[in-house]
């Protein structure tokens, strides 16, 4: 008899390495003769607009250039801090820091066509603004308001004053709190970021009443930045960090961080595809700041 060997059956496993995209070079944009930076808008097609805190001057810059240009020159004494276009009209609104001031310039034309004096001139500070599909919401770091200015086919409103109530008013008057603001698309919903205790507040337009986003915790918070459901929270400490939401907005779960040697305080970012723009603030050189360059950072979102 013939004896037949069962030999064992041989698997070959076959491992696919898929490789991982390197993550892209940071891009550097220097703002030319800049004294400081501070908030920064998309215009569309690559083109962003930064402003210099200090001395209220407004930058254009081309991200796929990777060049910037002085765009708007301010009188003396006018700041720029948080800053948000209306690209239907070309309406660029600007948080004007100090003494509740905010302003509004034609970006066709580069005129002034607004200017606002909100809250107390000698204790508010206008920090931040989101624009919205009924107008234009600002932020006032010391006081639990926010400042509205109706916005109707380019048409300017009388601005009217919301008191905040919760958690998003803050806690001791006259303290240092609220910073950025930005809103969903339909403007039915408000996020301020908090910056000394790390929070992120979400906002009722209508009645000024505020809820913490539970689960989400982002030292020295000072700018946000939101897709769909996900959200970024740039903080003064060099970390960007990524958050999902839930679909009230009313939680978030951490999605990791973005850090970069090149990050020197970044202050804001905006979407640029799947990058973000970020602007470095140097603001822990002093105030003034002393920086020798003010640049915007073109990143891995």
């Amino acid at each position: 008899m013939r004896r037949i060997l069962a030999l064992p059956s041989v698997v070959l496993v076959l491992v696919l390495a898929v490789a991982t995209p390197a993550p892209a070079a940071t891009r550097v944009i220097v703002l030319p003769g800049a004294t400081s930076a501070e908030g920064i808008t998309p215009a569309g097609g690559g083109t962003h607009y930064t402003g210099d805190l200090i001395a209220g001057t407004i930058f254009r810059e081309d991200v796929k250039r990777g060049t910037a240009e002085r765009f708007i020159e301010a009188p003396p004494g006018q700041m720029a801090a948080g800053v948000d276009l209306d690209r239907r009209h070309d309406l660029l609104f600007v948080a004007g820091g100090k003494g509740g001031k905010a302003y509004v310039y034609n970006v066709r034309t580069k005129a002034k066509v607004a200017d606002f004096t909100f809250g107390d001139p000698q204790t508010s500070y206008v920090n931040d603004v989101a624009v919205t599909p009924y107008g234009a919401w600002f932020t006032d770091s010391y006081h639990p308001q926010l400042f509205f200015v109706p916005n109707v086919g380019g048409v300017l409103g009388t601005p009217r004053t919301l008191p905040l109530s919760g958690p998003g008013a803050g806690g001791s008057p006259d303290t240092f709190f609220m910073n950025d603001i930005i809103a969903t698309p339909a403007g039915d919903a408000l996020l301020v970021a908090a910056t000394t205790p790390g929070k992120v507040y979400k906002i009722n337009p209508a009645t000024g009443v505020s809820a913490e986003i539970a689960g989400v915790t982002a030292p020295s918070v000072v700018s946000l930045v939101l897709d769909g459901r996900r959200l970024w929270a740039v903080q003064l400490d060099d970390t960007i960090s990524r958050w999902c939401l839930d679909g009230d907005l009313s939680r978030g779960t951490a999605a990791g961080t973005i850090t970069d040697p090149l990050f020197d305080q970044p202050v804001s970012a905006a979407k640029v595809g799947d990058r973000l723009a970020v602007v470095n603030s140097h603001i822990f050189s002093g105030y003034p700041p002393t920086s020798p360059t003010y640049e915007v950072l073109l990143v891995d979102a």
